[in-house]
């Protein structure tokens, strides 16, 4: 995993643990100038395939001559992994002067996001930034109160339900399926 200390803020924010709820981000996004509205996205949802999915329906846009944005999760090494730009992982600059700017308006604006959260509004400004023609955006744990659910998608993409996060997302299948279609 990423030294907490080479994340700066970030790492901090690794602390809170998830917080669902859609008020936080929607706030600082709203500060941002709302940059998840300003290209299409796919949104993929689900309990397992939803990565693969994501990098799948990522790779065709790319391959048909798309400007692409991708935002997954978990990372495995770098927490950079996450974000993609034309099938590129974010470069480490450009990853450092979005999380200043998303610093500086948490700071003013007093909202404190998780660590997801924070992570959802950096991947949406380096796809603003990056003038991408459309992102292809992976849901975390959940769907409805899901940070990543702030954009408008112009599709949306369930895989596979199972019984995942039963604490955050209720004991059945049915529950957690409404949850993920949120």
């Amino acid at each position: 995993m990423d030294d907490v200390s080479k994340l700066g803020f970030l790492g901090d924010l690794q602390k809170t643990g998830i917080v669902p709820g859609l008020e936080r981000i929607r706030s600082v996004a709203h500060a941002l100038g709302n940059p998840q509205y300003k290209y299409p996205v796919i949104l993929v949802s689900g309990t397992n395939g939803k990565g693969s999915v994501t990098c799948l329906i990522e790779s065709i846009l790319r391959a048909a001559g798309y400007r692409t944005g991708r935002f997954t999760s978990p990372h495995l090494t770098d927490v950079r992994e996450r974000i993609h730009i034309n099938g590129e992982m974010i470069n480490p600059a450009f990853f450092d002067s979005l999380g200043k700017r998303l610093q500086r308006e948490i700071r003013d604006s007093g909202v404190l996001l998780t660590f997801f959260e924070a992570l959802s509004a950096v991947g949406f400004m380096a796809f603003e930034e990056s003038c991408v023609d459309i992102a292809v955006v992976e849901i975390g744990m959940g769907g409805r109160l899901d940070s990543t659910n702030i954009c408008n998608p112009v599709v949306s993409v369930l895989t596979n339900v199972g019984l995942d996060h039963i604490s955050f997302l209720g004991d059945m299948v049915e529950r957690i399926a409404l949850e993920k279609v949120g």
